[in-house]
């Protein structure tokens, strides 16, 4: 036996019989062979971290546009956060680690520069529409390894396609949901904190009662309300869900629509705004791998495409080359 298939016999003695096994995957759509090492979901991560659009996070808002410090998240840091908390919610309820990861790691990769923001911008230009969770797909599927794609399983598809709002195909999916919504609450709080937008004390009492006073705590109630629920369920208690309800509308009214950090959005759905419609009129400009994605998807998505992928400094710095006039160089 390969050292594969050593695994997925462990698999068998060892997972819930809610989880999904490797060696059951629905398949990618190229077959190929098989690693003699490697199951099919840690190909998957693997194949994921490799990737150009990953490396890319690290450069791209969580919540804060372009914050002076380096312990703000990024859109790579909630990534890895999100990928811990699936892991462990994943290898208490004995559901495949390797899958749930493999669709956290994934889930953000076709995250617009500046946060939501730059997700409401195009999402309010282009005629289709824009969602992040479409675009990671489109990633994986399209646009990574030069138009070839990264041929991931169908699990790890669906499961990056329906993190957001619908409920996926696996339970190990379904994992990846609540690990990002208990991620990004908690370490929204810490950065607001660090922001000075607000301080541990101005969360309501009734909320840190349930869920605890501190990230770590709040993190450990979420989590382990969720293993308590089971595999077969996957739900919280109520009263654990209706604080965490009660904390992310707090958040929304304290944080997500405040001015002091939301002042800069403005620009930044200006400056996405600008560049679609440089691009809408001189579609020539794009580089050549997205003229060829506009004879073959229309030119709205193939912009969308190009200006989603940018990282935040870059993205700016294309609005700078295009918009903002140089000063006089001597020849």
């Amino acid at each position: 036996m390969t050292i594969r298939e050593q695994m997925e016999e462990r698999e068998l003695e060892y997972l819930s019989p809610y989880a999904t096994l490797s060696k059951n995957s629905k398949g990618r759509k190229i077959k190929e062979e098989e690693c003699d090492i490697r199951p099919v979901f840690q190909r998957d991560r693997d194949r994921i971290v490799h990737c150009k659009a990953f490396r890319r996070l690290k450069q791209k808002t969580q919540v804060f546009l372009l914050p002076k410090g380096d312990h703000y998240r990024t859109r790579l840091t909630h990534t890895l956060e999100v990928s811990q908390n699936a892991r462990t919610i994943a290898k208490a309820l004995r559901l495949n680690e390797d899958l749930a990861e493999a669709i956290a790691l994934g889930h953000d990769l076709g995250h617009t520069p500046f946060g939501h923001a730059g997700e409401r911008a195009l999402n309010e230009l282009s005629p289709d529409g824009f969602h992040h969770y479409e675009q990671s797909l489109r990633v994986v599927d399209i646009l990574e390894k030069d138009g070839k794609g990264l041929d991931l399983t169908e699990e790890v598809r669906d499961g990056i396609l329906k993190h957001t709002n619908m409920i996926a195909d696996t339970k190990e999916g379904y994992v990846v949901r609540f690990a990002d919504v208990i991620a990004y609450i908690n370490h929204d709080i810490d950065d607001s904190v660090r922001a000075g937008i607000m301080t541990e004390e101005d969360i309501p009492k009734n909320i840190t009662k349930v869920l605890g006073g501190s990230k770590s705590e709040r993190i450990t109630t979420l989590v382990t309300s969720l293993i308590k629920g089971g595999a077969e369920s996957l739900h919280m208690d109520n009263e654990v869900s209706d604080a965490y309800t009660a904390l992310h509308r707090f958040m929304f009214d304290f944080v997500y629509t405040n001015p002091k950090c939301k002042s800069e959005e403005v620009k930044a759905k200006d400056m996405i705004a600008k560049l679609y419609d440089y691009y809408v009129h001189h579609i020539e400009k794009l580089p050549a791998f997205y003229m060829n994605l506009a004879y073959q998807f229309g030119i709205d998505r193939a912009i969308c495409d190009y200006i989603s992928g940018m990282t935040d400094g870059f993205a700016i710095e294309t609005f700078k080359n295009l918009f903002i006039p140089l000063g006089w160089t001597k020849y």
